[in-house]
């Protein structure tokens, strides 16, 4: 078989057809109404529920960890989100509102979204976020340098960086959408999970497209194939444009068909969203209630 080839490791070329057909047939699933539930409030586990706007405020950080604690106060049985995604400078903001609780503080750092910055300074964001109390890191890989070829590049900055997280878990960010094809998809998560990544994730949720289920059946792939050879489970996190329950769902069945059981939690899973988790409260409602509740009801942020 021909081969994409870096100097450490080798990437097997993608069936672009074939990854179609196959996410068409999973996506075709029916799903009961009790697993249907179950599926919907493991998708409310695994959200990242996320703020990066440049008109970020303190309250606004504090309100959506709030929510983050406390999806739906009135209704029992629905579990806190794993973790409120933030810009580095709202991390100790997010650490002191959520102290005492399970869910987990991300940052953003590596100059995101774009990533134009040098190696220096991509570090000494990483160690600022972590040292305001960031619990993981979600850094982009460098796509100029990826696309020139100069895969090295890519691999000594991830693995520098996750160096710089300390005990923070890393999440590399592939911005698959300007990656052009899936083969350089499959490559670049090949690259990040060698050089260190614990989570390899899709997109910023700044460009278009962003997720796609195609794309994460790809990254879903290189981490099975990953696991065989080394026996290290490796996360993902598809981000941008996962806005309804039902694709979050048609994204669990992708999961659990090509990676099985253990990757069914927020350990080892998580949607990068903000409107998600509205959507997921309103379908939870529904199943319980039988009646759709206006979103009016809910806070947007």
């Amino acid at each position: 078989m021909k081969t994409i080839k870096t100097d450490t490791f080798d990437s097997p070329p993608i069936d672009q057809v074939g990854i179609e057909e196959r996410v068409s047939r999973l996506t075709k699933r029916s799903i009961k109404k009790e697993s249907k539930m179950h599926a919907l409030k493991l998708a409310m586990s695994m959200v990242d529920l996320t703020t990066l706007d440049a008109k970020d405020t303190p309250g606004k950080v504090r309100q959506l960890c709030i929510k983050a604690m406390h999806p739906h106060d009135t209704v029992s049985g629905i579990p806190p989100v794993a973790a409120v995604c933030v810009y580095p400078n709202m991390v100790k903001i997010a650490r002191e509102t959520l102290k005492g609780s399970k869910v987990k503080v991300a940052a953003v750092a590596t100059a995101f979204p774009s990533g134009m910055s040098s190696r220096k300074v991509k570090i000494e964001e990483t160690k600022w976020a972590v040292n305001e109390g960031a619990d993981e890191i979600d850094m982009v890989i460098s796509r100029g340098h990826f696309l020139r070829g100069e895969y090295n590049f890519v691999y000594d900055e991830i693995a520098a960086v996750k160096e710089a997280c300390g005990k923070a878990h890393l999440k590399v960010i592939l911005e698959t959408g300007e990656l052009s094809t899936l083969d350089n998809v499959r490559l670049a998560s090949d690259i990040a999970m060698h050089a260190g990544g614990d989570f390899i994730k899709t997109s910023t949720g700044k460009i278009q497209p962003a997720a796609t289920l195609p794309v994460t059946l790809v990254m879903l792939e290189a981490i099975r194939d990953y696991y065989y050879e080394t026996g290290k489970m490796i996360g993902m996190k598809p981000a941008g444009g996962i806005a309804t329950s039902k694709l979050a769902i048609q994204y669990l069945v992708v999961l659990q068909e090509t990676l099985g059981n253990d990757w069914m939690n927020p350990d080892m899973f998580r949607f990068g969203a903000s409107a998600l988790a509205n959507d997921l409260l309103m379908q939870i409602l529904k199943e319980q209630t039988g009646v759709y509740q206006s979103v009016d009801y809910f806070s947007k942020d």
